[in-house]
């Protein structure tokens, strides 16, 4: 058995640390009267984490001016172009 802190968001339970739990392993929740305030990191992390997958072109390419959405159709065309260019035109 083991003992694990956590926090509840609204919505889910969350554990403030790392757990290797199986699918479908039965969990004990014990509900305490302390308020807690979640790790802002997490979020801040969380941000981080989807500006790099935004694309890794965008730090370079927002600099004229162009909006994220336009430059993530460009980049997601030019992602287009290099899977053509090196396998060819697939036929659907």
């Amino acid at each position: 058995m083991l003992a694990v802190q956590g926090y509840y968001d609204g919505v889910a339970f969350h554990a403030l640390e790392n757990l290797k739990l199986k699918k479908n392993q039965q969990v004990i929740i014990t509900i305490l009267d302390n308020i807690i305030e979640p790790k802002k990191k997490d979020n801040e992390e969380r941000l981080e984490k989807i500006e790099a997958l935004g694309g890794s072109l965008a730090k370079y390419a927002i600099k004229d001016g162009r909006s994220i959405d336009e430059i993530m159709e460009l980049e997601s065309k030019a992602w287009e172009q290099a899977v053509v260019e090196k396998y060819g035109q697939g036929n659907a």
